[in-house]
């Protein structure tokens, strides 16, 4: 595994925490967490784009036996991992935002370096799918009114 912090947790509370927040972290682009679960989301996170960018069966069944959702394999398969094709490594970064109102721990937001990118993909195909749905309902509207007609 990564890094040898236990973060206060025992193994698998641990490796379930950072399962969510990869998924997480892969499904939006960015989280806000403290420095040192960020520094071991990156671990992690850096080794499931590298298996997105193999494309092949074994590493997709890898990457679904770690994250929890399939709908984020698939985007990381189809959306961020090919852009990440051209760089070896450092998918991630880390921002320190201070310490937490509280309890004073040190905050920090981890966000894949091409965040906006793979943001606006997603933004144009849900604009894609939307006119789609949208066409869809007219031609069932069209449809409605010329059976109501006869």
């Amino acid at each position: 595994m990564p890094g040898t912090r236990k973060l206060g947790r025992r193994t698998q509370p641990r490796m379930q925490m950072l399962r969510g927040q990869v998924t997480y972290l892969l499904e939006n682009g960015y989280i806000e967490t403290t420095v040192t679960r960020a520094k071991e989301v990156r671990a992690l996170a850096e080794k499931m784009i590298t298996l997105g960018k193999k494309k092949d069966l074994s590493a997709y069944r890898a990457a679904l036996a770690f994250i929890t959702k399939e709908s984020v394999v698939k985007k990381l398969f189809d959306t961020i991992a090919p852009s990440f094709a051209d760089k070896n490594g450092g998918y991630t970064e880390i921002y320190k935002l201070g310490a937490r109102r509280g309890d004073g721990a040190e905050m920090a937001v981890i966000k894949l370096a091409n965040f906006d990118i793979v943001k606006a993909e997603e933004d144009k195909k849900a604009a894609k799918a939307k006119k789609a749905e949208e066409a869809a309902k007219k031609a069932e509207e069209a449809e409605n009114k010329s059976e109501d007609a006869e």
